[in-house]
């Protein structure tokens, strides 16, 4: 049986413990309504956690008392000393749910007088609907109450938008983490994830505010009515490993990556919330993060598949694997799951090595699973079903009895008599000669013009007219065969790049990976930057000189103001604007494709890319772009070379 992962997993050990951090656990999704039941079992949670925080302070149990102590407070004092001796494992759990009863009465207590060092304790101001945060954000609901932090619905005024608050008191023991976390996560930028839009320590208060996607839709929501198709389920492994490799690229690891924080969008492109912070906020640590990412992942693919949780425990809504059978595959657990991604999901939750084949190497990071992804053959869609039309029914009132009732036989209906012929009348035989006299002229005329043009057709060809089968001037020449790239980089005139490392996602050949630039704010020409005056792009190189006629280049977004520029053949290494001196296209909007077919072959060995202006990026205020691949063609000579 597979070795549980508990930053995958996120099970409690408990009964009531185990229901109550699931249902807390799902209240924490971006635009998820929840239940009443739930936000009262977190609220009591809550409760007796907030009241039994004093009682886990050491300083509690040997700190002298003031001398001016009143006598309950006396007494509570001295209950709160006899219970901590019996409640010091519970105060070394970071992220467990704590025990309510007489401790958190007596720590209660205590708190509403002077500290143990006689110091007045800082109390942050009470929450509630309508409070603003910066007097720009506007608390609405609040959907996770857990663990001394809570969650909140608003609306950022300034913008008029919603967004998404996580708060929690200056004081509290994981408040500088989850400030490191969102600071961190936000300087990402990668649209995969939900973004961070703030973190601020103010007024014994610290908050995190994110994005709030309404459109999207929890992976919890999805499995609730079935497994998803093979091809969904592709498009989630394929897009939640990518965005993980990029993330553990860049130092960040999630280590809470439940149903709950994977959401789909109404265009289908699924994102994920809480990198790093989701993990702070319940104090979780991982010493082998990219390990515990991957077995997440995989638990992920695998629920997806069977709409089944991979652990003998029930979680996230979904039913845990029948007792003592040990791990087994997707395809043993539902019939008619895709065998390519049943053994995916067995090679990410990886234990000793223990995988679904014995052939392939499991996957411990998301990078080696991304990777086993793009090698599996494509996985399409299903093929839209349609459903055939009902068949006609005639009316009554084509019968003659409308408004007039019919006596109904309470066997068989009859048969409806049969319509009398129409245009019987004498307005109906006029009518009838007018059209017949009508189509008479129009074959008459169409005779006399096919005639004409046969006759012409036998005219000997002059000088100037071209035969079948003959290329006349005006024939648009055929696009080219793909040329190889020989190396690829930023087009940085000032001399500082934006995401240099990632330009060979640009020219791999793959379509689902993208050169992204950063967001910036305000302005689309590159924030107005000093440094970004000429914009960006990147510079193909084909190797040597060759005979460009053509080039298909994927957008990673539509709206970005684009050209495609050649340089010289005598050109080497052209960094410049200026170097570029062929235009083979216009300045100009581009859509989600830039394509074209020279007129007349180009010989270049380098072609620029260049992009001047972005597109909105969700807000806006907000501008990113990018490029997802570039194929450039070459004449049939050139092609024939390559092959």
């Amino acid at each position: 049986m597979a070795e549980r992962s508990t930053a995958a997993v996120d099970v409690a050990a408990g009964g009531d413990e185990e229901s109550l951090t699931a249902k807390a656990d799902q209240a924490t999704a971006d635009g998820a309504a929840q239940s009443r039941e739930t936000k009262a079992a977190e609220g009591e949670k809550q409760s007796g956690e907030d009241a039994a925080e004093p009682a886990q302070t050491p300083a509690a149990n040997t700190a002298k008392p003031p001398k001016a102590t009143t006598n309950a407070q006396g007494q509570a004092k001295t209950r709160a000393q006899s219970q901590a001796a019996a409640t010091n494992a519970d105060a070394t759990r970071a992220d467990g749910p704590r025990t309510d009863g007489p401790r958190a009465d007596a720590a209660d207590a205590d708190a509403t007088g002077a500290d143990v060092a006689g110091k007045p304790q800082a109390t942050p101001p009470e929450l509630h609907s309508g409070h603003k945060l910066a007097r720009r954000y506007r608390l609405e609901e609040c959907v996770t109450r857990l663990d001394g932090f809570s969650s909140w619905r608003a609306v950022d005024e300034k913008l008029r938008r919603a967004v998404g608050v996580h708060l929690l008191p200056a004081d509290h023991p994981r408040a500088r983490a989850v400030l490191s976390a969102a600071r961190s996560s936000a300087l990402l930028g990668d649209p995969r994830f939900v973004q961070v839009l703030d973190a601020v320590e103010e007024n014994d208060l610290v908050y995190v505010v994110h994005e709030w996607l309404p459109d999207a839709v929890e992976l919890t929501t999805l499995l609730a009515s079935g497994p998803l198709e093979a091809h969904d389920a592709y498009q989630l492994v394929s897009q939640v490993s990518q965005a993980m490799a990029a993330a553990h690229r860049e130092g960040l690891a999630h280590l809470r990556l439940t149903p709950s924080a994977v959401l789909r969008s109404s265009s289908g492109q699924y994102r994920i919330r809480g990198l790093a912070v989701n993990a702070a906020l319940r104090g979780i640590s991982s010493d082998t993060p990219q390990r515990t990412d991957t077995e997440a992942i995989g638990a992920l693919l695998y629920a997806s598949l069977t709409q089944r949780w991979p652990y003998e425990d029930d979680a996230y809504g979904l039913s845990g694997l029948p007792k003592d059978i040990g791990l087994i595959a997707p395809d043993q657990v539902r019939a008619g799951v895709h065998r390519g991604l049943s053994e995916l999901a067995m090679r990410a939750l990886v234990n000793d090595g223990a995988t679904a084949s014995r052939q392939d190497q499991p996957c411990a990071t998301p990078e080696e699973l991304a990777k086993a992804v793009s090698e599996m053959p494509r996985i399409r869609p299903p093929e839209p079903s349609f459903t055939a039309p009902p068949e006609y029914q005639r009316t009554t009132y084509q019968q003659g009895t409308y408004g007039r009732p019919t006596a109904a036989a309470a066997g068989a209906q009859p048969l409806p008599a049969a319509p009398p012929a129409p245009l019987q009348s004498r307005t109906g035989k006029a009518l009838k000669w007018a059209v017949s006299a009508l189509l008479i002229a129009a074959l008459g005329l169409g005779s006399w013009q096919l005639a004409d043009a046969l006759m012409e057709s036998d005219q000997p060809a002059g000088p100037g007219t071209s035969q079948p089968g003959e290329e006349g001037e005006g024939a648009k020449p055929a696009p080219g065969k793909p040329l190889q790239i020989s190396d690829a980089y930023e087009f940085a005139p000032s001399g500082s790049g934006i995401k240099e490392q990632d330009v060979p996602n640009a020219v791999d050949g793959a379509a689902g990976t993208s050169w992204i630039t950063p967001q910036y704010k305000g302005f689309a020409n590159f924030g107005n930057l000093p440094n970004r005056k000429q914009g960006s792009g990147i510079i193909v190189d084909l190797g040597s000189v060759r005979d460009v006629s053509g080039f298909e280049i994927a957008m990673y977004r539509a709206g970005q103001k684009a050209e495609v520029l050649a340089a010289p053949d005598d050109a080497s290494q052209p960094s410049s604007l200026s170097e570029f001196s062929k235009e083979l296209s216009k300045l100009g909007e581009a859509g989600k494709q830039l394509k074209k077919t020279l007129d007349e072959p180009v010989r270049t060995r380098y072609l620029l890319v260049h992009i001047t202006s972005l597109p909105t990026d969700g807000a806006a205020e907000l501008f990113r772009g990018g490029i997802s691949e570039i194929k450039v063609l070459g004449t049939a000579r050139e092609g024939a070379g390559e092959e």
